[in-house]
Formats: structure tokens, C-alpha cells, sequence
């Protein structure tokens, strides 16, 4: 084998990253680099004084190589037996894989090694790397890393390769190339080795704290075991939560990575184990995560005293997944004390818990987070900004909530308010959110810890450095410009080339870090994954909101907003038939491919649309309406609003394909690669009105369900679409995709956004009793009103008389009327109320059914969520009494409703009057041949009832004519009695009628009160009045006593004889009734015959008018 002198830069490299606790990063180009990973990793063992140091290998899909023992054995034996190996032949590549600790991981499960660290990295498959692994992996690496590329970079990262003064880029054969930054590497001294120790003041520190504490146990027999000063004062944090001993604390600890966190917790464990803690949980993505800190547990043990197997046992997973990580640890020592780890979701299971640990929390989804929080205490610790974006979402969101919660000035009242507004889900599990929960009170205590200082490497390591510039981990919002706000119409929007954003230009670099910056403070959902989106994906475009640019200016403006948009569909038919057949979709475009899914619709892919992927606020200007200016300038540009007509024409964008071709006689160590001139690359911001708009049919927009972000897409006229039955696992909200037509003329004309929007109201009604009850109902009901906005079809489907008839019956009709007459309990009208609230949000109901924003929400939680009414009690923050007085005026006009749709049913089938009628026909020929109806035809001036009373008045005349006729007829001579022969029977018969009270009545005085019926009469002074009559037995006048009722009696003959008149009786001849004067007493008329013959005159009548009706 043929020697070679090594370049004497590589092992500099390597001795001074040593020396400084810094890591080493080296590219090696070639079809050979594999075998170079040998050479390297002797390089560092060498230099190292530590033991040999392991290796994580990161790959794709194949190895090259086999990492089984038995099979590499049988391999050579096999080799052997052909010829093609010599038996005693060492290949150093083998050896090193035999003899060296060496983890191989797919890329897919590099989540597993968070939390661990290693002393050598080595990257295999390059152009499988996304920047989530670049960050996951070489994060883990302990002072030195190393870099295996085989494939191609993009621009960029060549450049920052360039840029970073720890990095060598190698060939195969382990020389220098050019590009190289670090090529001048010189060796330090040996006195700067203590310096990169960190053997300085900070040492000084941290050995006094030891020192301090040695009398002091627990605490002094585990903060012996801390790197650095921030990870020893995180410790003592830890322990005085623990000490307190009260379950309502948190403790956060939040830091970059390798800065010892694990470490710290895995010390503070140890700690509550002596303080007397039972049940203590520990939870992290992945148990494999958990190494470093059970390693830290035990240390800490070992330091108090404990034994393995005398005071603990130590119980390993027996899931193959899980790689025999460590699960449990039994404490037996004082009494029986648990160390058990649980998966995230398993927050059910802390009802006898006294403290939990979440560790890698960033990388837990952020409900889960939320109900692991309860009443016990708690130690949780994240990665902010290390490698997932998701870190962001724990100090953005949940420690901003546990802050809120822990100001003294919060009442339950207002912490109860907060609660109902920031709530979107109240799972079945009951799991209290932070700040709240059984035992907690008002609020939680709060710690919060920060560690700065590395411990997996020293401080300023250039390779952290470079990792964070490149993946913008690091990217910082400036503060609010001194001058004020400008006004939002003022802002313009501007297009971002991305050629020149990404051309590692220093000019094009800050404003890069700007929108990124914007983008982490303002979105929770950040990966370095996004910054490779903005790059390299060929449908993105990106737009920023600037303010007034000044004349004078020859800075760049910060960004207000940032706005990255991907054209979507325009696919082919074909396309979406196969697809739609199979039931399968494409990647990309995701609202054509689920719009079409979703409705079974194969025309809609055919549109162009534009999906909105992102828009940021810069945080000190959020809520003032640049957000919406920014969507509105958007949508003036793709709508062709904007684009100037008097331009000869657009700016043509400049072609960057030239500069992406491979010239075939470069050579690698001789080609210097350097950031391009600023006048050959195009202009950074172009204006929108330069550019030639791509011709859309719509805007769209894909987010998790909020009710901010729903309430501002609605209120720029977005209509919902699709919302997704199941939550999201990283955030726990519902995906929701809005459109908006960008020529509404066509699309209202088309009726295809309508349609989609009156489909998806049907389809989201019948969904809120099943996943989307977890809704609040003003979130609920803010969808349905957007869904409405949409739908501008007038389909005038308002529910008729049987439709109404087949919902409800007569007795559902008389319950609901019953109970808006608050005659019932709402218990008994329950039934009804999904049918109800169903006509009600359809708009089947008459336009005179209108109910106020409050009356419709607590409508939609009890009849389409099926909620019950303490549920409208919370959310809504009204008192029950208040929620049903509400609710009996929503069913009183309903109700109102329904009754008038039955009778306006009942009225149309009446027949109209005859007038009506007449009015109707008016101009129309009322027979074949007679002539037209006059059209100035008016009506008669006499009303129907007018004319019934006439005509009854008429009848009436006629009937007394006839009773006169017939009375004048009659023959009264058999009336007539004998003086001698029927007196004692008209006697006997007065008697009777008056009382049969034995009194006998003076013919005399019957005589003279007969007399006295025809004139005015005056009685004498010595005979009583009929008023003294009245007065009975007791007056004084007894003897007229048994002639009150014969008074009365006449008075009863007066009467009757009323109906005949007075002119009648006055021309009766008077001796048809009485005798003649020759009979000696003068004539009497008897009372009893008069009746009698008035009786048959009654009779005669009725057949009179029975006559005349039957005429």
C-alpha cells in the first residue's frame, strides 16, 4: 500500500477541537470517503485522552456494509473459500466496525437519539438529509463531528460550508479542497487548552457552590456532579420545588442543546427519591430519549448512598421497540418508592402522582403537554431552538398561559373567563389545562430556569454557530421601529426573489433571517424543514408587506408581514379520474385533491388556485390590520387589479438555469466557489405591479381551527370548506380549508363555490353532535356564518305546511307551544330540538324567525351539539336561569313561526269571497260572446252586512203582519166563562197561581187591578202602594198580603201581551171577553184564560214562520 503524507491541517483541526471542547466538521467528496471515516476517527482517538469515542451513524435505506458480527464472519469465510481473500488479510474498514461502539439509525428514527451524545457523527446519504435531521444529528455530537457526502448541495450550503472556520472539506483521498474556509487552521497552545476547559472564573464559581453545599443533604451529595455554574443553580432550583413540597408548582427549563438539561433533571430526581417522594413519573417521546438522565439518576443514587439491588432494582422494556431502554426503577430502601416512565398520552394514569418529568417536551405534542399538567408538581424541560421548531410552541404558547395564570392579580373570575376564551376542546378525559385542575387553586407556581452554557461543547463553538446561521435556528425579531405605525394602506406588498434571497448574499442573508425571524415568533409550527419549503420548492412565491419607503433610504425595510403562497392545481382530468377510481391522491396540491375527494367533484382540480401556506405578523404589529391589508393587495394582484397597462410590458424575470449548469472540465481542487456579484443576480423586491399575475380562479388557505384565525379569514371573505373530523397530532386542532373566488362575478354565475359551501352546511350541521361537539359554540356557530356567507344561492326552500307535518305531529306542536308559554319544562321539549336547530342554521325557517348572536349559540350547543345546559353555562359565562330565559324567547318565536305556516296553509285552502273573485276577473270575458267587464267597475256601496240587516228587518215587518191577520180571526167567545157555573174553578185556579197560600182574593180587588192595566191610576191614601206591597207579612197592611204574587202575575200577563201591542188589545172588542152588562155582575176576564189563549198564539206563530221558511 502506497503512503501518503497527510495534510497536516486535518489533525490541527481535530487537536484544536479538543482542546477547546469544540466540535470539528469535516465533508469528504467521493466515491471512497467511506474508507476515510477510519483515518479520522483514529485522529480523534488520538487526540483525545478520554476513552475510545463512540459513533452514531445516520443512513437512508442501505448500509453498504453489514453491522452483524456473525454475518460479516460468515461474508469473509465465504470470500476466503472463493479466492478473493487472503485468511489472514485485515481490512482496516472491518476492523474498525468490529472494535468500535457504533449505533447505526435510519434517518426516519433519529427521533430516538434525542438526549444522547456521542463523540462521532457520521452522515451517510446526504440528499436524503432534510434540515430537521441536519439539526437533530449533529446536535448530539460531543466535541467532534464528521460529515460522509455523496451526493449533490444546493448553493447555500456550499457557501456556508465556505463560511465556517471548524469545517474541512475533503476529497476521498484527504485532501484540502478549496473551498474550504478553515484552510488556514494554525495549532493552538497548550494554555489555551484551559481556556476552552472553561477552567477560568466560571470553573472558580462552580467549585465554590460544591464547596458551599457539602454540608448540606441531600442537595450537596448531587450538585457534585454538575459541568457548569447555570446547570448546578438549575439543580438547586429543582430541589427547593422539591422541598416546598407543594403540588400546585412548575418548574421550566428551557436551553439550546447540549447544555445538560437531561443531566439536571435526571440530579434532581435523585434528590426527591431523598426527600421522600413515591410516585414520581418520567415521560419523553421516546424512552430511548431517557438514557442520559436515568445515567444521571443513578449517579445521583450512588452519591446519597444507594446500592443497586440492596436499595433499587433497575427493570428494563422487553419491546423490541424500544432497544431494552430502561422503563422503571423500584426503590426499597426507607419505603417503597417508584421511577416509572409513561408515554405521553398515557396522562390518565397520574391520579396518585406527586411529580412528573417531561423531558424533550418540545417534541411531545402540545395537548398532551397540556394534560400531563395537573395537581402534582411538575419539572419540564424543552429545546427552544435546536432543531424542531415545535420548542417554539412550548415557550410561545404553554409557558406564556402558566405565566398569565400565576399573576396575583388573577380572580377565578377572570382566570374562568380566560379559560372559556382560549378553550377550543374539552376532552372526555377530563385533564385540566395549565393553571387549572382539582387542588390547584387559582394558580400554579411558577419557576422558569435558562441554561446558556454548553457542556457537550465549549462556549463559541463555530459549528453551532454555523448550524444555527444556516437553518436560521437563531433568527431573532427586531423591535418596533422608533417612528410609530404607518398606516396599512400606506404598506405596499412587494415579491421576493428567491435566487437572490438564497444566494448567501450578506444583504439577501439578513433580510432572510428577518422572515424567518417573523415567521418563528408568529407561527408555533416552525422546522428548519420550512426554510428548505421556501427554497426549493418550484410552486412557492413569497411576498412581504413593507411600509412608505423613503427616498433617502439604502437599507432594506424590515418586513411587516411575510407571505408564502403555492400555486395548486390545473390538473388534468385524466388525472383525477384515475385518482378519484383508486381513491387515492397525488402529492401536492392539497386543496384541489381534497376538494375533489371530499365532494366526489372531478371539474374542480381543473381550476388554478393558490394555496396561502403561511402568513406572518411581525408580533409588535399584530392586530392592526396589515395582515388583512397584505391579503387584500394579494388579491388585487392574482385578480389582475394591479398590473400597469401602460408598461410596454413585464420585467421578465431574469433565467438562474445558466448558472446551474455543470461545466465539465471543473475540477474540484482547483475550482473556488464565491457568492456571486449583486449586479448579476435579479433584484431582491419587485413590485407587483412589474409583474404578470398568473391567471387564478381562487384563493385558498389550509390551518388548524382557531377562533382568532377564524374569525380573521372570515372576516376576509373566505368561505369553509372542509374542516377535518380528527385533530392534528402536534397541535391538536381541527385542519380547516377556506376559498375565496378571485372573479366572484363567475363564480356566482358558475354557482360552483355555492354549491360547495351550501354541501359542506349540511354536512357540518349533521357533524356537531359527533367529533365537532368538542367545539365551542361560538366557534361552531362562526363557521356555519361564514358557510352562509358563501352560499349566495337564493334557493328559497323554506319548509312548507307537510314537510312540517311529517317533523312533528300535533302533540310536538302543542309541547313547544306549551312550553313558550313557560307552561312546561325544557326536559319535555328536548326531542324536538335537533330538528329545530337543524330548519334553524339550514335557513328553512321564514325570514321573520331572527335570533341574536347569544340566543344562537346556546340554540346550536343544545339542539345540534347536544350539549347539556351547565355546558352553555361555561362557555358562555351565563347563569343558567339567565341561558334558559334566553332559550324560552328562541322557542317562543319558533313556535310564532310554525303556527302562522299552519294557518297560511289552512287560509289558501278557503275559497275566496265572490267579490274577490270578481275584482280577480276583471278585463277577462266572463262568456263566450259577451262583452269585456268593464275595467272603472266599481264595487256596491252597501256591505253584505248592511244588506242582511235589511232584509232581516223586512222579514220581521212581514211575520207581525201575519200574527195580527190571524189574531184579528180568531173567535175568543169559547173563552168566556159563567159567572155562577165556572167561578169557584177561576177561583180555585187564582189560588194556585198565586202560591196556594190558602188567601182567598175580593172580586172586587181583582176586578179593579184589571181596571187598572188600561189607566194611569193613583191608589187611594188608605191603600198601600205595590212598593209597600213588596214589603210582606211585616207591614202594615196585612190584608194585601196574598195579592203580592197576583201583582206580580199581571205583570207577567203585561208582558206577554207586549208581543201582540198594545193596539191590538185595544181594538179587541171587549165583549167578545166579557158578559154582557145584563148580566147582573158586570163581567170578569179571568187571568188564567189569558193565558191560555196567549199560549195558543205562541203556537200559531212558530207555524207561521216554520211556513215561512219552508217557502
Amino acid at each position: 500500500m502506497v503512503r501518503k503524507q497527510l495534510d497536516s491541517r486535518i489533525p490541527d483541526l481535530i487537536t484544536n477541537g479538543v482542546k477547546k471542547n469544540h466540535r470539528s466538521f469535516f465533508v469528504l467528496v467521493g466515491d471512497k470517503g467511506r474508507d476515510q471515516v477510519v483515518n479520522l476517527h483514529f485522529l480523534l482517538s488520538q487526540s483525545r485522552v478520554s476513552s475510545r469515542p463512540n459513533v452514531l451513524w445516520c443512513y437512508k435505506k442501505e448500509l453498504g456494509f453489514t453491522s452483524h458480527r456473525k454475518k460479516r464472519e460468515a461474508k469473509i469465510k465465504r470470500d476466503v473459500q472463493r479466492g478473493i481473500r487472503e485468511p489472514n488479510e485485515q481490512n482496516p474498514f472491518e476492523l474498525f466496525v468490529s472494535v468500535t461502539d457504533i449505533r447505526y439509525t435510519y434517518y426516519k428514527d433519529s427521533h430516538k437519539i434525542l438526549g444522547n451524545t456521542y463523540g462521532m457523527l457520521v452522515l451517510q446519504d446526504f440528499e436524503a438529509i432534510t434540515p430537521n435531521l441536519l439539526a437533530r444529528t449533529i446536535e448530539t455530537v460531543e466535541g467532534e463531528a464528521h460529515t460522509d457526502v455523496v451526493a449533490r448541495f444546493n448553493e447555500r450550503f456550499i457557501l456556508s460550508l465556505g463560511s465556517c472556520d471548524d469545517c474541512l472539506v475533503l476529497d476521498d483521498e484527504l485532501n484540502v479542497l478549496p473551498i474550504s474556509n478553515g484552510k488556514n487552521i494554525v495549532a493552538i497552545e497548550d494554555d489555551a487548552q484551559n481556556q476552552g476547559k472553561g477552567k477560568g472564573k466560571r470553573a472558580e464559581e462552580l467549585k465554590g457552590i460544591k464547596e458551599s453545599l457539602e454540608d448540606v443533604q441531600p442537595v450537596g451529595s448531587v450538585v457534585k456532579y454538575a459541568k457548569t455554574v447555570d446547570q448546578a443553580k438549575a439543580v438547586l432550583t429543582f430541589v427547593e420545588a422539591i422541598a416546598d413540597k407543594t403540588l400546585s408548582s412548575t418548574v421550566t427549563l428551557t436551553a439550546s442543546r447540549g447544555r445538560g438539561k437531561s443531566s439536571a433533571l435526571g440530579l434532581s430526581i435523585a434528590a426527591a427519591v431523598a426527600h421522600g417522594y413515591s410516585n414520581i413519573f418520567v415521560t419523553s417521546p421516546s424512552p430511548e430519549n431517557l438514557t442520559t438522565l436515568f445515567e444521571f439518576i443513578f449517579k445521583g443514587l450512588d452519591g446519597l448512598g444507594y446500592e443497586e439491588h440492596l436499595d433499587y432494582d433497575i427493570v428494563q422494556s422487553t419491546n423490541p421497540d424500544f432497544n431494552k431502554a430502561i422503563v422503571r426503577v423500584n426503590i426499597f430502601r426507607q419505603h417503597r418508592q417508584t421511577i416509572q416512565y409513561i408515554q405521553p398520552q398515557d396522562a390518565h394514569v397520574l391520579g396518585q402522582a406527586e411529580l412528573v418529568i417531561i423531558d424533550e417536551a418540545a417534541a411531545i405534542p402540545l395537548p398532551l403537554v397540556r394534560n400531563l399538567i395537573g395537581p402534582y408538581l411538575v419539572f419540564m424541560a424543552s429545546t427552544i431552538n435546536g432543531y424542531e421548531g415545535t420548542g417554539r410552541s412550548l415557550s410561545l404558547k404553554l409557558i406564556q398561559q402558566l405565566r398569565e395564570s400565576t399573576r396575583p392579580i388573577m380572580t377565578k373570575q377572570h382566570l374562568d373567563q380566560d379559560q372559556v376564551s382560549t378553550k377550543k376542546v374539552k376532552t372526555s378525559g377530563g385533564a385540566a389545562g395549565p393553571g387549572s385542575g382539582p387542588g390547584t387553586g387559582i394558580s400554579r407556581q411558577l419557576r422558569e430556569i435558562n441554561l446558556d452554557e454548553p457542556i457537550r461543547y465549549g462556549q463559541g463553538d463555530k459549528v453551532e454557530k454555523w448550524l444555527h446561521g444556516v437553518l436560521c435556528l437563531d433568527a431573532s425579531v427586531v423591535s418596533k421601529v422608533v417612528q410609530g405605525c404607518p398606516h396599512p394602506d400606506q404598506c405596499e406588498l412587494f415579491a421576493v426573489n428567491r435566487d437572490t434571497l438564497f444566494s448567501y448574499n450578506p444583504a439577501s442573508e439578513v433580510f432572510l433571517q428577518r422572515m424567518m425571524a417573523l415567521y418563528v415568533a408568529s407561527h408555533y409550527k416552525n422546522s428548519p424543514n420550512d426554510l428548505q419549503l421556501m427554497s426549493d420548492a418550484p410552486a412557492h412565491q413569497l411576498f412581504v408587506l413593507l411600509p412608505p419607503l423613503k427616498g433617502d433610504e439604502t437599507t432594506l425595510p424590515d418586513p411587516l408581514v411575510v407571505i408564502q403562497v403555492a400555486l395548486e392545481g390545473n390538473i388534468s382530468k385524466q388525472s383525477i379520474l384515475q385518482s378519484l377510481n383508486r381513491g387515492m391522491r397525488s402529492g401536492g396540491d392539497l386543496i384541489p385533491w381534497l376538494v375533489a375527494q371530499q365532494f366526489q367533484d372531478d371539474d374542480f382540480a381543473m381550476l388554478s388556485g393558490a394555496r396561502i401556506v403561511r402568513i406572518a405578523t411581525h408580533p409588535d404589529y399584530a392586530s392592526m390590520g396589515y395582515g388583512a391589508r397584505a391579503l387584500e393587495c394579494l388579491n388585487q394582484y392574482y385578480s389582475g387589479d394591479l398590473l400597469n397597462l401602460n408598461e410596454s410590458g413585464p420585467t421578465p424575470v431574469s433565467d438562474m438555469s445558466a448558472r446551474d449548469k455543470i461545466d465539465p472540465n471543473t475540477n474540484i481542487h482547483t475550482d473556488r466557489i464565491a457568492i456571486r456579484e449583486a449586479k448579476s443576480m435579479p433584484p431582491l423586491l419587485e413590485r407587483l405591479s412589474e409583474r404578470q399575475p398568473e391567471n387564478l380562479d381562487y384563493l385558498g388557505v389550509s390551518y388548524g381551527l382557531t377562533p382568532n384565525l377564524l374569525r380573521f379569514w372570515k372576516r376576509s371573505g373566505y368561505t369553509p370548506l372542509y374542516v377535518r373530523q380528527t385533530a392534528n397530532d402536534l397541535t391538536g386542532e381541527h385542519t380547516c380549508v377556506m376559498i375565496k373566488a378571485l372573479d366572484s362575478q363567475v363564480a356566482e354565475s358558475d354557482g360552483w363555490l355555492s354549491e360547495f359551501a351550501h354541501d359542506f352546511r349540511k354536512r357540518f350541521i349533521a357533524l356537531l353532535s359527533f367529533k365537532f361537539r368538542e367545539f365551542a359554540s361560538i366557534t361552531a356557530l362562526s363557521i356555519l356564518e361564514a358557510a352562509n356567507g358563501g352560499d349566495k344561492v337564493d334557493r328559497k326552500d323554506v319548509i312548507d305546511v307537510k314537510e312540517l307535518r311529517r317533523l312533528f305531529t300535533p302533540f310536538d306542536l302543542k309541547r313547544l307551544e306549551s312550553y313558550a308559554n313557560n307552561m312546561l319544562d325544557y326536559h319535555v321539549i328536548l326531542d324536538l330540538l335537533p330538528t329545530i336547530a337543524g330548519l334553524y342554521f339550514a335557513q328553512r325557517l321564514p325570514a321573520d324567525v331572527k335570533l341574536s348572536a347569544v340566543q344562537s349559540s346556546i340554540l346550536l350547543a343544545l339542539g345540534l351539539q347536544r350539549k347539556s345546559i351547565e355546558d352553555v353555562e361555561t362557555e358562555l359565562t351565563l347563569p343558567v336561569s339567565q341561558a334558559l330565559a334566553l332559550f324560552v324567547k328562541v322557542m317562543r318565536k319558533i313556535s310564532s313561526s310554525l303556527q302562522s305556516i299552519q294557518k297560511d296553509a289552512i287560509g289558501a285552502e278557503i275559497p275566496e269571497q265572490e267579490t274577490a273573485d270578481v275584482v280577480k276577473n276583471v278585463g277577462q270575458p266572463l262568456i263566450e260572446g259577451e262583452e269585456v267587464a268593464r275595467a272603472d267597475w266599481k264595487p256596491m256601496e252597501r256591505t253584505v252586512e248592511q244588506d242582511l240587516a235589511d232584509a232581516g228587518d223586512e222579514v220581521t215587518r212581514k211575520m207581525k203582519e201575519k200574527q195580527r191577520e190571524i189574531i184579528n180571526s180568531m173567535d175568543l167567545a169559547k173563552y168566556a166563562i159563567d159567572d155562577k157555573t165556572d167561578w169557584a174553578a177561576a177561583e180555585a185556579h187564582v189560588s194556585a197561581l198565586a202560591g196556594n197560600k190558602g188567601a182567598k182574593k175580593d172580586m172586587h180587588t181583582v176586578s179593579e187591578t184589571t181596571a187598572r192595566d188600561d189607566e194611569a191610576y193613583v191608589p187611594p191614601a188608605s191603600e198601600p202602594t205595590e212598593r209597600e206591597l213588596e214589603g210582606g207579612a211585616g207591614g202594615e197592611y196585612p190584608e194585601y198580603e196574598t195579592n203580592v204574587d197576583a201583582v206580580k202575575e199581571d205583570k207577567e200577563v203585561e208582558k206577554a201581551g207586549e208581543k201582540i201591542g198594545r193596539d191590538e188589545l185595544s181594538s179587541l172588542s171587549t165583549s167578545n171577553i166579557l158578559p154582557s152588562s145584563n148580566t147582573g155582575n158586570g163581567g170578569v176576564q179571568t187571568r188564567g184564560k189569558l193565558i191560555d189563549a196567549f199560549a195558543q198564539e205562541k203556537e200559531i206563530d212558530k207555524q207561521i214562520v216554520e211556513n215561512d221558511i219552508d217557502d
